[in-house]
């Protein structure tokens, strides 16, 4: 499967169907990819009632998935074609301020990507990669800021 591919899996009704099939709970969350390039990845994630906890903001979990498919969907993106394993082997999170609105998770870390898809290649080692995502609500305030552990390695032919 091409990059062009993997991009089209994430645009309208493809995603949808990838999420029944793949990601339910992203879709019932109201999960989606707003931009998916090489360098980065904008996963937007609704305030809505199935999202919210009873303290009238966001629950954790449901940021939790957005900011682990804002980096999930560049380690696929970057890792396409390369017969490579991804697993989520460690995240750590932190809160600044109550989610109570439409949140934004953006992931820049395309590069760290490529370079660590490159030495597991190379070493034929598993890798970790550390990636960051941060949530803005719609005044542009950072809300969360998550950081999620890959583990990438090459897998056996």
């Amino acid at each position: 499967m091409g990059a062009k591919k993997i991009i089209k899996i994430f645009t309208t009704w493809r995603f949808l169907f990838f999420s029944i099939w793949k990601l339910p709970m992203v879709l019932i969350a109201g999960i989606r990819v707003k931009k998916l390039t090489t360098n980065d990845a904008i996963v937007s994630v609704p305030y809505k009632y199935v999202n919210k906890n009873p303290f009238r903001s966001m629950y954790f979990a449901v940021q939790a998935m957005a900011a682990e498919l804002s980096t999930g969907a560049l380690v696929i993106l970057l890792s396409d074609d390369k017969n490579i394993s991804m697993l989520v082997t460690n995240l750590e999170s932190k809160y600044f301020k109550k989610a109570a609105s439409k949140i934004n998770f953006i992931c820049l870390d395309g590069d760290k990507i490529t370079m660590c898809i490159k030495r597991a290649i190379e070493t034929k080692e598993g890798q970790t990669c550390v990636l960051q995502s941060k949530g803005y609500d719609v005044n542009g305030i950072c809300v969360s800021e998550f950081n999620i552990t890959w583990s990438l390695k090459t897998r056996n032919a």
